[in-house]
Protein backbone atom coordinates (compact mmCIF):
# COMPACT_ATOMS: atom_id res chain seq x y z
CA UNK A 1 0.00 0.00 0.00
CA UNK A 2 1.19 3.37 -0.87
CA UNK A 3 1.87 5.87 1.84
CA UNK A 4 2.07 9.70 0.73
CA UNK A 5 3.82 12.10 3.39
CA UNK A 6 3.90 15.41 3.92
CA UNK A 7 6.67 17.68 5.13
CA UNK A 8 6.42 20.61 7.91
CA UNK A 9 7.89 23.82 9.31
CA UNK A 10 11.45 23.39 8.27
CA UNK A 11 11.67 21.96 5.07
CA UNK A 12 11.45 25.28 2.67
CA UNK A 13 15.04 26.21 0.97
CA UNK A 14 15.71 29.28 -1.11
CA UNK A 15 14.16 28.34 -5.08
CA UNK A 16 11.43 26.24 -3.81
CA UNK A 17 9.08 25.24 -6.43
CA UNK A 18 10.75 26.99 -8.77
CA UNK A 19 11.28 24.15 -11.46
CA UNK A 20 7.60 22.85 -10.89
CA UNK A 21 6.48 26.15 -11.87
CA UNK A 22 8.73 26.59 -14.97
CA UNK A 23 7.75 23.46 -16.29
CA UNK A 24 4.15 22.43 -15.50
CA UNK A 25 0.79 24.42 -16.58
CA UNK A 26 -1.62 23.26 -14.41
CA UNK A 27 0.93 24.02 -11.58
CA UNK A 28 2.00 27.63 -12.63
CA UNK A 29 -2.09 28.21 -12.36
CA UNK A 30 -2.07 26.84 -8.79
CA UNK A 31 0.93 29.01 -7.74
CA UNK A 32 -0.98 32.05 -9.67
CA UNK A 33 -3.56 31.23 -7.97
CA UNK A 34 -2.06 31.27 -4.69
CA UNK A 35 -0.76 35.02 -4.86
CA UNK A 36 -4.57 36.16 -5.50
CA UNK A 37 -5.82 33.96 -2.13
CA UNK A 38 -3.04 34.81 -0.06
CA UNK A 39 -3.13 38.70 -1.32
CA UNK A 40 1.24 38.73 -1.92
CA UNK A 41 3.58 37.10 -4.17
CA UNK A 42 4.71 34.38 -2.29
CA UNK A 43 5.80 32.79 -5.50
CA UNK A 44 8.34 36.02 -5.90
CA UNK A 45 10.03 35.25 -1.93
CA UNK A 46 9.70 31.39 -2.92
CA UNK A 47 11.70 31.41 -6.07
CA UNK A 48 14.02 34.34 -5.87
CA UNK A 49 13.79 35.02 -1.76
CA UNK A 50 16.92 34.52 0.61
CA UNK A 51 16.70 31.97 3.47
CA UNK A 52 15.96 34.29 5.93
CA UNK A 53 12.92 36.11 4.25
CA UNK A 54 11.75 32.44 4.11
CA UNK A 55 11.78 31.70 7.58
CA UNK A 56 9.16 33.75 8.37
CA UNK A 57 6.16 32.14 9.98
CA UNK A 58 3.55 34.02 7.88
CA UNK A 59 5.84 32.79 4.80
CA UNK A 60 7.09 29.52 5.23
CA UNK A 61 3.74 27.26 6.47
CA UNK A 62 2.47 28.49 3.27
CA UNK A 63 5.29 27.69 0.99
CA UNK A 64 5.65 24.54 2.51
CA UNK A 65 2.32 23.89 1.77
CA UNK A 66 1.99 25.01 -1.87
CA UNK A 67 5.12 23.03 -2.90
CA UNK A 68 3.50 19.69 -1.12
CA UNK A 69 0.02 20.14 -2.37
CA UNK A 70 0.99 21.46 -5.89
CA UNK A 71 3.32 18.01 -6.24
CA UNK A 72 0.63 15.93 -5.81
CA UNK A 73 -2.06 17.42 -7.61
CA UNK A 74 0.15 17.16 -10.36
CA UNK A 75 1.40 14.46 -10.44
CA UNK A 76 0.17 11.41 -12.49
CA UNK A 77 2.05 8.62 -10.28
CA UNK A 78 -0.30 10.54 -7.76
CA UNK A 79 -2.68 7.31 -6.50
CA UNK A 80 -2.45 7.51 -2.27
CA UNK A 81 -4.01 4.65 -0.10
CA UNK A 82 -3.19 6.76 2.85
CA UNK A 83 -1.80 10.23 3.94
CA UNK A 84 -0.39 11.76 7.08
CA UNK A 85 1.83 15.28 7.39
CA UNK A 86 4.09 16.13 9.83
CA UNK A 87 2.84 19.71 11.86
CA UNK A 88 1.73 21.80 9.13
CA UNK A 89 1.98 19.01 6.71
CA UNK A 90 -1.34 17.73 8.03
CA UNK A 91 -3.44 20.33 6.06
CA UNK A 92 -1.01 19.46 3.27
CA UNK A 93 -2.55 15.93 3.21
CA UNK A 94 -6.18 16.93 3.95
CA UNK A 95 -6.12 18.72 0.78
CA UNK A 96 -4.56 15.70 -1.07
CA UNK A 97 -6.88 12.89 -0.26
CA UNK A 98 -9.62 15.70 -1.21
CA UNK A 99 -10.86 16.61 2.81
CA UNK A 100 -10.29 20.59 2.28
CA UNK A 101 -10.07 22.21 -1.49
CA UNK A 102 -6.82 23.64 -2.32
CA UNK A 103 -8.27 27.00 -2.01
CA UNK A 104 -9.33 26.52 1.81
CA UNK A 105 -6.17 24.69 2.83
CA UNK A 106 -4.39 27.77 1.81
CA UNK A 107 -6.64 30.23 3.77
CA UNK A 108 -6.81 28.12 6.82
CA UNK A 109 -2.80 27.67 6.65
CA UNK A 110 -2.38 31.40 6.29
CA UNK A 111 -4.66 31.76 9.25
CA UNK A 112 -2.39 29.36 11.16
CA UNK A 113 0.56 30.91 10.27
CA UNK A 114 -0.61 34.09 11.27
CA UNK A 115 -2.01 33.36 14.53
CA UNK A 116 1.18 31.14 15.65
CA UNK A 117 3.57 34.17 14.48
CA UNK A 118 1.13 36.37 17.05
CA UNK A 119 1.82 34.04 19.57
CA UNK A 120 5.12 33.85 19.40
CA UNK A 121 5.21 37.37 20.21
CA UNK A 122 2.77 37.09 23.04
CA UNK A 123 5.49 34.59 24.39
CA UNK A 124 8.57 34.32 24.12
CA UNK A 125 9.79 30.84 23.54
CA UNK A 126 11.95 27.91 21.71
CA UNK A 127 11.76 24.55 20.75
CA UNK A 128 15.46 22.02 21.14
CA UNK A 129 15.92 18.56 19.78
CA UNK A 130 17.03 16.08 22.38
CA UNK A 131 19.13 12.98 20.35
CA UNK A 132 19.89 9.24 21.93
CA UNK A 133 17.43 9.56 25.37
CA UNK A 134 14.18 7.15 25.56
CA UNK A 135 10.95 9.31 24.82
CA UNK A 136 9.62 8.76 29.03
CA UNK A 137 13.16 10.07 30.22
CA UNK A 138 12.57 12.97 28.61
CA UNK A 139 9.01 13.06 29.00
CA UNK A 140 9.91 12.48 33.08
CA UNK A 141 12.91 15.09 32.94
CA UNK A 142 10.25 17.92 31.52
CA UNK A 143 8.13 16.83 33.86
CA UNK A 144 10.38 18.04 37.13
CA UNK A 145 11.14 21.38 35.56
CA UNK A 146 9.85 24.70 36.93
CA UNK A 147 7.91 26.65 33.94
CA UNK A 148 6.23 25.26 30.50
CA UNK A 149 8.09 22.54 28.57
CA UNK A 150 6.57 20.01 27.01
CA UNK A 151 7.18 17.31 24.62
CA UNK A 152 6.22 18.41 21.30
CA UNK A 153 7.72 16.20 18.23
CA UNK A 154 8.48 12.78 18.72
CA UNK A 155 10.16 12.15 15.22
CA UNK A 156 11.67 8.81 15.34
CA UNK A 157 13.78 6.31 18.30
CA UNK A 158 16.16 9.02 19.91
CA UNK A 159 15.31 11.70 18.39
CA UNK A 160 12.66 14.36 20.26
CA UNK A 161 11.62 17.76 20.14
CA UNK A 162 10.66 19.77 23.59
CA UNK A 163 8.87 23.20 23.18
CA UNK A 164 7.94 25.64 26.06
CA UNK A 165 9.34 29.12 27.61
CA UNK A 166 12.94 29.92 26.97
CA UNK A 167 14.01 29.29 30.31
CA UNK A 168 12.59 25.88 31.00
CA UNK A 169 13.04 24.98 27.54
CA UNK A 170 17.17 25.47 28.66
CA UNK A 171 17.04 24.23 31.86
CA UNK A 172 15.35 21.08 30.61
CA UNK A 173 18.69 20.73 27.75
CA UNK A 174 20.98 20.85 30.70
CA UNK A 175 18.91 18.06 32.97
CA UNK A 176 18.62 16.26 29.17
CA UNK A 177 22.22 16.12 28.73
CA UNK A 178 22.80 15.00 32.89
CA UNK A 179 20.44 12.20 32.17
CA UNK A 180 22.02 10.98 29.29
CA UNK A 181 21.00 12.59 26.32
CA UNK A 182 23.97 12.88 23.49
CA UNK A 183 22.83 16.29 22.70
CA UNK A 184 20.23 18.82 23.08
CA UNK A 185 19.93 21.13 20.32
CA UNK A 186 17.94 24.41 20.78
CA UNK A 187 15.98 25.03 17.15
CA UNK A 188 16.01 27.91 15.17
CA UNK A 189 12.04 28.22 15.58
CA UNK A 190 9.97 31.62 15.96
CA UNK A 191 8.28 29.74 19.41
CA UNK A 192 7.27 26.94 21.47
CA UNK A 193 4.69 25.03 18.71
CA UNK A 194 2.69 22.35 19.91
CA UNK A 195 2.72 23.50 23.72
CA UNK A 196 0.26 24.94 26.09
CA UNK A 197 2.01 28.42 24.41
CA UNK A 198 0.02 27.98 21.55
CA UNK A 199 -3.25 28.30 23.06
CA UNK A 200 -3.85 32.08 21.90
CA UNK A 201 -3.35 30.45 18.31
CA UNK A 202 -5.48 27.21 18.68
CA UNK A 203 -8.24 29.81 19.90
CA UNK A 204 -8.26 31.37 16.76
CA UNK A 205 -7.96 28.61 14.75
CA UNK A 206 -10.83 26.88 15.75
CA UNK A 207 -12.75 29.37 14.69
CA UNK A 208 -11.41 29.52 11.16
CA UNK A 209 -11.55 25.44 11.04
CA UNK A 210 -15.53 25.23 12.56
CA UNK A 211 -16.36 28.00 9.29
CA UNK A 212 -14.74 25.61 6.58
CA UNK A 213 -16.15 23.00 4.45
CA UNK A 214 -14.77 19.62 5.07
CA UNK A 215 -15.59 16.43 2.32
CA UNK A 216 -15.25 13.28 3.00
CA UNK A 217 -11.43 11.99 1.76
CA UNK A 218 -10.90 9.39 -0.94
CA UNK A 219 -8.72 7.53 1.80
CA UNK A 220 -7.84 7.85 5.84
CA UNK A 221 -5.46 10.43 7.03
CA UNK A 222 -2.84 9.27 9.92
CA UNK A 223 -3.29 12.59 12.79
CA UNK A 224 -0.72 14.13 14.88
CA UNK A 225 -2.80 14.24 17.78
CA UNK A 226 -3.97 10.20 17.95
CA UNK A 227 -1.49 8.96 15.51
CA UNK A 228 -4.71 7.36 14.18
CA UNK A 229 -6.46 6.94 10.56
CA UNK A 230 -9.13 8.70 10.25
CA UNK A 231 -11.93 9.23 7.57
CA UNK A 232 -14.59 10.90 9.93
CA UNK A 233 -14.70 14.92 9.36
CA UNK A 234 -15.95 15.86 12.55
CA UNK A 235 -13.20 13.75 14.11
CA UNK A 236 -11.12 15.11 11.74
CA UNK A 237 -11.36 18.55 12.63
CA UNK A 238 -11.60 18.25 16.48
CA UNK A 239 -7.96 16.51 15.95
CA UNK A 240 -6.86 19.51 13.65
CA UNK A 241 -7.68 22.09 16.30
CA UNK A 242 -6.30 20.03 18.83
CA UNK A 243 -2.46 19.69 16.78
CA UNK A 244 -1.97 22.98 18.08
CA UNK A 245 -1.06 22.36 21.46
CA UNK A 246 -0.67 18.75 21.08
CA UNK A 247 2.34 16.53 20.30
CA UNK A 248 3.42 15.19 17.03
CA UNK A 249 3.39 11.63 17.24
CA UNK A 250 5.16 11.19 14.20
CA UNK A 251 6.95 7.93 15.72
CA UNK A 252 3.28 6.50 16.57
CA UNK A 253 2.04 7.59 13.45
CA UNK A 254 4.54 5.65 10.93
CA UNK A 255 4.67 2.60 13.01
CA UNK A 256 0.10 2.28 12.61
CA UNK A 257 1.08 3.11 8.88
CA UNK A 258 2.75 0.00 8.49
CA UNK A 259 0.90 -2.22 10.89
CA UNK A 260 -2.32 -1.07 8.41
CA UNK A 261 0.04 -2.42 5.59
CA UNK A 262 1.54 0.80 4.13
CA UNK A 263 5.02 -1.18 2.34
CA UNK A 264 6.31 2.43 0.28
CA UNK A 265 6.27 5.86 1.83
CA UNK A 266 6.61 8.89 -0.47
CA UNK A 267 7.46 12.33 0.53
CA UNK A 268 5.37 15.23 -1.36
CA UNK A 269 7.27 18.05 -1.04
CA UNK A 270 10.56 20.31 -0.42
CA UNK A 271 13.05 18.06 1.12
CA UNK A 272 14.17 14.38 2.28
CA UNK A 273 13.29 14.72 6.08
CA UNK A 274 10.54 12.56 6.61
CA UNK A 275 12.33 10.18 4.47
CA UNK A 276 14.98 10.10 7.10
CA UNK A 277 12.65 9.39 9.79
CA UNK A 278 10.40 6.74 8.40
CA UNK A 279 13.34 4.97 7.87
CA UNK A 280 14.81 5.20 11.27
CA UNK A 281 11.28 4.08 12.25
CA UNK A 282 11.05 1.25 10.10
CA UNK A 283 14.07 0.20 8.32
CA UNK A 284 12.30 -2.40 5.56
CA UNK A 285 9.88 0.80 4.34
CA UNK A 286 10.73 1.68 0.89
CA UNK A 287 10.77 5.41 1.09
CA UNK A 288 10.65 7.89 -2.06
CA UNK A 289 9.93 11.42 -3.13
CA UNK A 290 7.77 12.90 -5.69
Amino acid sequence: MNAYIYPGQGAQFPGMGKELYELNSEAKNLFEKANEILGFEITKIMFEGSAEELKQTRVTQPAVFLHSVILSLTNSRFKPDMVAGHSLGEFSALVANKALSFEDGLSLVYKRALAMQKACEVNPSTMAAILGLADEKVGEVCAKIDGIVVAANYNCPGQLVISGSNEAVALACEKMKEAGAKRALPLPVGGAFHSPLMEPARVELEQAISETQFNQPICPVYQNVTAKSSTDIDLIKENLIKQLTAPVKWTQIVQNMVADGATSFTESGPGKVLQGLVKKIHREAEVSGL
